[in-house]
Parts: structure tokens; C-alpha cells; sequence
């Protein structure tokens, strides 16, 4: 049997009106899968109209304008329907989901299945468990000591991956998916013996580590900012009294 890096593999990423995950709203999605290293990946991509404002800032990021989305997207309520069972389709069968900044785009799904469908990630996901793979906290964990950022753009520049379109929820799914084949092939000594539900359980450990020594370097430098640590979903907000 392949590692799991030589393995099937889906990939997931999201493009939004922002960066709060309890408040900002998806625009586009993406899901990818690949059967095997090389191969030629299967892409399902969504577009929705959000029904609320897209600022400039963030059409600047993804290129999606308010006026695109209206006469383009669909209402948010089924595409998230669709979204939430894809995903449970691949948790179901096994399949590890890549997921670059998990907390970041699994969040914001799950408050938009909460918005829309009255459910949640877990709802659809049944008795299934998420798998995921996370390029951004392996990264961190097995080459800690590297200077500079970790964006996406990033890791596919230190790991010489292609990366055409960033900011395409697709293409960014493409790339997060290929990084992470690439990052376990480089480290494969340190996580071949490891199974890819392993690796799931070990990068919460891993996430909740960078999360805390993110937070005290942040008070070191008098930054009020709080690092969630929970990976790869966020615990949903308490209701308002």
C-alpha cells in the first residue's frame, strides 16, 4: 500500500469576502481530487452570490466582483448543500483532504452550513471522520527553523511547486495538494510509518504548539491579537444572551 503522500488525495479551498471566519462569507469553492501522484486531477468548482456586500479589498485579492457574483453565482444555501456532502463523499471513502489553513476555510463552511442549511460540517460528515492535511502546519513542524512567511505562495516557492492563478479557489486546491505530496516525499524518513489518520492527530498537537508560541511572541511584542489553537475547526462562537 502507497504512503499516504503517493496515495489519493483531495484537496479543498475556499475564496471569501473576508478573513473573519464567524461573519465573512464564501464567494467561490473548490474541490480537487487526484487518484495518484501525476495524475490527472478531477476539479469541481462553485461560485455563490452571497447576498451581502463584497468589498473591494477582498475582489482585489480573488478578482470576483459583487456585479460577477450576482449575475454568475448561485444562492448559498444549495451550494454549501453540495459542498458539505462532496467533502463527506471523500471523508467516507478515507480519502485524506488537504486543506491549506484548515481552521480558516473549515470554519467558515461550517458557520456558513449553520447560516444556510441550519447543520453543520459535522452534521453532514455523519459518523465519518475528517482526515486532513494540512501544508501549512507540516511546514512548520518539520522545518521550523526556516525564516520568512508561509503563505501558499510561499510553500510553493520553497518546495518548486507550480502555482498558476493564485487566488483561484481551484488552483490554490491544486497547489496546496501538490505541496503537501512534495513535503512528505522530502520528509518521508520522519512520516512514512506514520497513517494518514496519524497525521491528522499529531498536526492538532502540532497546530496547538505554533498557536501558542505564535501567542507569545505576540505579547512579547504587545500585540493584542488572540491565536485560536484549535485545528482543523473552530469551536463555534457561544450564543449572544
Amino acid at each position: 500500500m502507497p504512503c499516504w503522500f503517493d496515495g489519493p488525495l483531495a484537496a479543498f479551498d475556499t475564496e471569501t469576502t473576508g478573513v473573519d471566519v464567524e461573519q465573512d462569507r464564501i464567494v467561490s469553492a473548490a474541490l480537487v481530487l487526484q487518484s495518484a501522484p501525476g495524475s490527472m486531477p478531477l476539479v469541481t468548482r462553485w461560485l455563490v452570490n452571497p447576498g451581502v456586500p463584497v468589498p473591494e479589498g477582498a475582489t482585489a485579492v480573488h478578482g470576483l466582483t459583487e456585479d460577477h457574483l450576482q449575475r454568475h453565482g448561485r444562492w448559498p444555501a444549495p451550494v454549501m448543500e453540495e459542498v458539505a456532502r462532496a467533502l463527506a463523499t471523500q471523508c467516507a471513502a478515507g480519502t485524506p483532504l488537504v486543506v491549506m489553513n484548515a481552521p480558516f476555510d473549515l470554519t467558515l463552511l461550517d458557520r456558513e452550513l449553520k447560516r444556510h442549511r441550519a447543520s453543520s460540517l459535522a452534521g453532514y460528515l455523519g459518523g465519518a471522520s475528517l482526515c486532513v492535511l494540512d501544508p501549512r502546519v507540516l511546514d512548520k513542524h518539520l522545518d521550523r527553523y526556516r525564516k520568512g512567511r508561509r503563505t501558499l505562495t510561499d510553500l510553493c516557492e520553497h518546495y518548486d511547486v507550480p502555482l498558476a492563478g493564485a487566488h483561484d479557489a481551484a488552483a490554490d486546491a491544486v497547489a496546496a495538494l501538490e505541496v503537501v505530496r512534495t513535503v512528505g516525499r522530502r520528509f518521508a524518513a520522519r512520516l512514512e510509518r506514520l497513517s494518514a489518520a496519524e497525521m491528522h492527530a499529531r498536526q492538532a498537537v502540532w497546530h496547538a504548539a505554533q498557536a501558542r508560541g505564535l501567542q507569545e511572541w505576540f505579547a512579547h511584542n504587545g500585540t493584542p491579537e488572540a491565536v485560536d489553537p484549535a485545528w482543523p475547526l473552530r469551536p463555534a462562537m457561544p450564543a449572544a444572551a
